[in-house]
């Protein structure tokens, strides 16, 4: 499938594009303070979208963590783009942004393996096969119920 990516989105208009495409997303993104809380973090983060004609499909907004390090802070894409290429043109553009920001590192933080999720195990397939390799688990990060694991990848 054929995607615009886009920026230069306003700060209201990445929390909106945010809210719609979480909001789509229960099953990664369901409670909904904290996936406010991730709509409201993108507005002064870089940002960008793919759009299908003129509509968001799916967004990724970064994070610096270090001088030479950042995070995919949150992405997601609508349902029916799944496993359509979405994802992948996302996060080739985060590690272009990153690169040309001299991050040397670039990490994600995601469900571990010890939590039965069947679709953030999807999720932790798809980073896997975008190169990334898990790092740590931190089982109470978030909570005891959700163990959270940090990938890698160099840049």
């Amino acid at each position: 499938m054929e995607y615009t990516l886009r920026e230069g989105f306003s700060p209201q208009e990445r929390a909106a594009v945010a809210a719609r495409i979480l909001n789509a997303l229960p099953e990664w993104f369901g409670i909904p303070e904290s996936t406010a809380q991730y709509a409201e973090g993108c507005k002064a983060l870089p940002f960008a979208a793919v759009c299908d004609g003129e509509s968001p499909v799916g967004f990724l907004a970064l994070r610096q963590t270090a001088p030479q390090a950042g995070e995919v802070y949150v992405m997601g894409t609508l349902p029916a783009y799944h496993r359509k290429g979405a994802g992948r043109a996302l996060l080739a553009w985060a590690e272009q942004y990153a690169r040309a920001a001299g991050w040397k590192l670039l990490q994600v933080k995601t469900l571990d393996a010890a939590h039965p999720s069947p679709e953030y195990a999807r999720t932790r397939a798809f980073y896997h096969a975008m190169g990334f390799v898990d790092l740590e688990c931190f089982p109470t990060l978030w909570d005891e119920g959700n163990p959270c694991l940090v990938l890698v990848k160099a840049l």
